[in-house]
């Protein structure tokens, strides 16, 4: 080994910003040789490369979070707040607004699910032009029609903000009073089309339920009551993904409910290649972590006190 050439290259190369093919014509070598050295460089502690993080930065606790839960990636934000469940959805919203315009290509067939946290990424996702990009509705219509947390007008203000084609919405509630209901509505062309759709997504974007007085699920009894979520609640349900409740460790809680919802199942959601939940604070913290256990969701965009709990109790 010529220890003063592995110098002399690595110093032309990440010194002085050389190409390959400069360095080989400079000092007369093939560019393959020139290639071999920098790697033997490397190899050999010539060159050692470190990676500073930047201010803010949480990608040691992103990487941890990766590795343990078997994630495909992860963002995590400093909330200061994280009892107060709007200042969360909204600080979640805007990191989920990026992740959507660092992943999402021309092409992609995009899902939304609901809530006020995908809401509040509509909201913030940068206008661009993905003309070929498709979005779908994956979970019928929940609380007010009029409401910005609604699924239909989360998934129509995510196609006006990027010029998408919006393959389709579902014209029908998230939860019907009975399983003969849900079955015809299910049966009905365009909800049936919305559904097999749902189930071939690239992307999804998720938010996960919790069982809380001021919770939009919760709220006001509009969507499911009390009295149907407590017997759920004493078997052990500690969230839900799209009505479909689940408990700590991950495991479905099934009830009759599951025969009424108009929207993809647990298990459908696990096929997907990538289900990006957007989700934090303390008070869904027993519903995140029963989320990624049960691999409902393989991304997860949250607040720092929810990924360090994350990983204490992992």
């Amino acid at each position: 080994m010529d220890a003063n050439l592995l110098v002399k290259v690595a110093k032309l190369y990440y010194e002085e910003g050389l190409t390959q093919i400069g360095i080989a014509q400079k000092m007369r070598l093939s560019r393959p040789k020139v290639s071999r050295l920098l790697t033997e460089a490397r190899n050999e502690g010539v060159v050692q490369i470190t990676v500073n993080s930047m201010p803010e930065s949480f990608d040691d606790l992103e990487r941890e979070l990766e590795n343990c839960f078997g994630l495909k990636d992860s963002l995590v934000v400093r909330v200061n707040h994280v009892d107060d469940p709007e200042e969360v959805s909204q600080q979640l919203g805007e990191i989920a607004a990026q992740y959507f315009d660092r992943v999402v290509q021309e092409g992609d067939l995009v899902g939304f699910s609901w809530g006020r946290t995908l809401s509040a990424m509509a909201d913030s996702i940068q206008p661009v032009k993905l003309r070929k990009m498709h979005v779908v509705q994956m979970v019928g219509g929940l609380g007010d029609p009029q409401s910005d947390a609604h699924a239909a007008d989360i998934v129509r203000r995510v196609a006006q903000k990027v010029n998408a084609s919006l393959l389709s919405v579902m014209p029908a509630p998230g939860i019907v009073d009975t399983m003969e209901m849900c079955t015809a509505l299910r049966n009905n062309r365009q909800i049936n089309y919305s559904l097999e759709l749902s189930a071939k997504v690239d992307i999804a974007f998720v938010g996960i339920g919790s069982f809380r007085k001021d919770a939009l699920l919760m709220n006001s009894e509009e969507i499911i009551t009390w009295s149907e979520v407590e017997p759920l609640i004493e078997r052990g349900a500690v969230g839900d993904l799209g009505l479909h409740f689940f408990d700590i460790t991950g495991k479905p809680i099934n009830s009759e409910i599951d025969q009424r919802v108009i929207g993809i199942d647990l298990a459908a959601y696990r096929s997907l290649d990538r289900v990006v939940a957007v989700a934090g604070g303390s008070q869904k913290y027993d519903a995140i972590l029963g989320a990624i256990r049960g691999n409902y969701a393989n991304v997860l965009i949250t607040d720092e006190m929810t990924a360090r709990r994350l990983l204490q109790d992992s």
